[in-house]
């Protein structure tokens, strides 16, 4: 009798990239076994999605835009909302007054940006949607400095090939955000995995691509990622990476988790997650 074959449904995300898009994709928190045959088949799908959307779509193809009146009354947050780390808690205490963004990698300017240093740069408004792999969708109004802007003054080297970005909230293995309980103190770490993403340089030079500070016209409130989350217009909901607190250039994947270029992707969510 042939082994059962587990597969979680992150992984079977990447089989909807070659086809399987019929498949219902539920919850996102099945830890199950996985088969290596599978997974490798799986991450030959990714590449090949990946490589096609790039040569389909133009660079500079923009995400929709949409009006004021399409804007959510109140816009769904993801991931997580409440990050239970002391040293993030006491930035957000203090309201961000002494955050860094620290900028370093491969670049030829290491920097470490306040926000006002952020909002100081050239800034931009886009009303986009937000496009949830688990199947939901909702229409907010971003404000921030574009990533370019960012990488332009920091000097990007020419071995770097990725950006990535180190976050401030955790997850456990099983995919769990941590929360901060207010009935606890905050002095002690929850635990887990800092969450972690990355995109290439194609993205990360979009127009679309924000280090949005602002939601719907006020300063980004800490249940959507305050200080500071990436936006991209082109990708699904988990490559937005909340509590941005260092941006780091790189020239592969290797260091970093289980090497795939992001905390889902680790856990068998396709690495382009193009929409």
């Amino acid at each position: 009798m042939a082994p059962k074959v587990l597969v979680s449904r992150r992984r079977l995300l990447g089989i909807g990239a070659v086809g399987a898009g019929s498949l219902l994709l539920g919850g996102c928190d099945d830890s199950v076994s996985e088969n290596p045959k599978l997974l490798d088949f799986i991450d030959k799908a990714a590449a090949f999605t990946y490589r096609a959307q790039r040569l389909i779509l133009p660079r500079g193809a923009l995400a929709p835009e949409y009006s004021e009146m399409d804007v959510a009354a109140v816009f769904r947050p993801n991931g997580s909302t409440s990050p239970s780390d002391p040293a993030y808690r006491a930035l957000a205490r203090g309201n961000f007054a002494d955050w860094r963004l620290k900028v370093d990698g491969l670049v030829e300017r290491p920097m470490q940006l306040s926000l006002a240093d952020l909002r100081a740069l050239p800034a931009r408004t886009q009303i986009t949607r937000h496009d949830c792999v688990e199947g939901w969708s909702c229409i907010g109004k971003w404000t921030g400095t574009p990533l370019s802007e960012v990488l332009n003054r920091a000097g990007v080297k020419p071995q770097a090939k990725f950006v990535l970005f180190h976050c401030a909230d955790k997850f456990s293995q099983a995919g769990v955000p941590d929360a901060f309980d207010p009935n606890q103190s905050d002095t002690v770490d929850g635990g887990g995995v800092n969450y972690y993403e990355s995109i290439d340089f194609v993205d990360a030079y979009h127009p679309q691509t924000l280090l949005a500070y602002g939601l719907n016209g006020q300063a980004l409130p800490v249940t959507y990622g305050a200080p500071l989350r990436l936006r991209l217009g082109r990708q699904l909901g988990y490559k937005q990476a909340k509590y941005v607190m260092r941006i780091e250039l790189v020239d592969s994947f290797r260091r970093f988790g289980a090497g795939r270029g992001g905390y889902w992707e680790d856990q068998g969510y396709e690495w382009y997650a193009g929409i």
